[in-house]
């Protein structure tokens, strides 16, 4: 065998989203572009905002001696200067240039955290709906992943969280605004969780640390900022991203931050910077770095994904669909009328809409679409979500 036995049975089901989209290529080629519709990535079509080209235009037109060189092993000075400066303002805590290391996206940043973090054997806890990769990041460093589900409102059930919590357990992940769902946590929410992993790390005398995914975090429709775990934990550490709320994901800039209250922060750090060299994920792009340092506040225009989620929330709903309504990010996740959501979504696939069935999630009888696209592709894929509902009234 040419891969290994672990390589090949991951294969398996984490290249079901990438097959649905190469799948979607294949239906194109055969329908035409414009009859086949595509909501099964999170690949989002809008346009960086200007500020962004803006700043690539200025490093181009006005290159300087030794832009692209290796630079201090967390990342440029003035980058992470700028990402405190903005993480201290996003939460009402207290974060230093000190407290960040530059990273190649969050997907680069969460596998650093568990390079430093995981023993073998050891458990990353993450409630189900949940990113799949999470599975893999671990497998990756030594560790597993140990599912919980959430309620029916996709809340987490915070007593399977207590009885899942033991001496094996290192961290517990959370993703919100959460991909699959896109749903929000409060901040009584996460109030909870931090209750329940602190009162847990006191009574076996083991420190659980909680891992805050906040790719999302700037994609929030509700009022003010997005609720943060790290207001609520000070052993939180965060990884984050840039390519949503830029629309950049090609590009695999983001960030780690540890909160600077967190008893073992120095030792973290240090722990954070050696994992990127090992990992081969030594100084992030120069170019990304600068571009995104005078960035903080820039995102694209978030009230055109509301109105996305809107129209297509409400045109789902009034067909049948049952959906708690996102909260944020650009994803929904209906339940699927079939309770075999593969089934359906080859029923779906079948009319020319491509989704992905929410098993890929751990999240069996759902299916996730992605509506980070253009509206003709949205209003097209309504005919077809409509046949197919149709059978099982």
């Amino acid at each position: 065998m040419a891969i290994s036995k672990s390589v090949k049975n991951a294969m398996v089901a984490g290249n079901y989203i990438r097959k649905m989209f190469e799948e979607g290529i294949a239906l194109k080629k055969i329908h035409g572009d414009a009859n086949v519709y595509d909501l099964s990535i999170g690949n989002p079509v809008m346009e960086p905002p200007e500020a962004f080209n803006r700043e690539l235009r200025q490093i181009v037109n006005h290159p300087w001696p030794g832009m692209h060189l290796q630079m201090e092993a967390a990342g440029y000075t003035a980058t992470r200067t700028t990402i405190a400066a903005q993480l201290s303002q996003d939460t009402g805590l207290k974060f230093g240039l000190n407290d960040i290391v530059m990273a190649f996206g969050a997907a680069g940043a969460v596998n650093v955290v568990f390079k430093t973090l995981l023993n073998p054997g050891e458990e990353v806890i993450s409630f189900t709906p949940n990113y799949f990769e999470y599975v893999h990041y671990a497998e990756n460093h030594g560790g597993r992943v140990k599912y919980i589900a959430s309620d029916k409102n996709l809340n987490p059930d915070l007593a399977a969280l207590e009885a899942g919590i033991t001496t094996s357990t290192r961290a517990v992940v959370i993703n919100s605004p959460n991909n699959p769902t896109g749903h929000v946590y409060t901040a009584p929410t996460l109030k909870g969780i931090a209750e329940v992993v602190a009162r847990r790390s006191a009574e076996l005398k083991h420190r659980v640390y909680i891992i805050s995914d906040d790719v999302y975090a700037n994609l929030y429709f509700g009022q003010g900022k997005c609720p943060r775990m790290a207001q609520h934990y000070q052993h939180t550490i965060i990884v984050n991203s840039f390519s949503k709320d830029l629309s950049v994901p090609g590009e695999r800039i983001g960030y780690i931050a540890v909160q600077a209250q967190c008893e073992d922060a120095g030792d973290i750090v240090k722990g954070l910077v050696y994992a990127s060299q090992v990992l081969g994920f030594i100084n992030p792009p120069a170019i990304m770095q600068n571009a995104i340092r005078n960035l903080q506040n820039a995102s694209v225009d978030i009230s055109i994904y509301r109105q996305k989620r809107d129209f297509l929330f409400k045109s789902l709903t009034e067909m049948g669909y049952a959906i708690v309504k996102p909260q944020g990010a650009f994803y929904m996740f209906p339940s699927s009328p079939n309770p075999d959501d593969e089934v359906f979504v080859k029923e779906l696939k079948d009319l020319l809409v491509l989704t992905v069935p929410g098993h890929v999630f751990g999240a069996p009888g759902y299916f996730r679409l992605s509506y980070c696209t253009d509206d003709r592709v949205i209003e097209g894929s309504l005919k077809g979500f409509k046949q197919a509902i149709a059978k099982y009234k």
